[in-house]
């Protein structure tokens, strides 16, 4: 049981790093070169896709085993 809470707590910090990373880089990463920012929204886009993947997956888990 503690697992499955750990796992969703880690799926969730991801998620919210990958956005709060995206709002960094649009809103204070203001000096850097586009190519790099572009970069690196796309890094942040992929983390929070992996979250939203992973939560989904997770779900589809947990109602299968009820």
């Amino acid at each position: 049981m503690w697992q499955r809470g750990l796992n969703w707590a880690a799926v969730a910090l991801v998620g919210v790093f990958g956005v709060l990373w995206i709002g960094v880089v649009v809103f204070a990463a203001v000096s850097t070169p586009m190519w790099v920012r572009a970069l690196q929204v796309g890094f942040g886009c992929f983390l929070t896709g992996w979250a939203g993947r992973r939560a989904a997956w997770m779900l589809r888990r947990t109602a299968g085993d009820a």
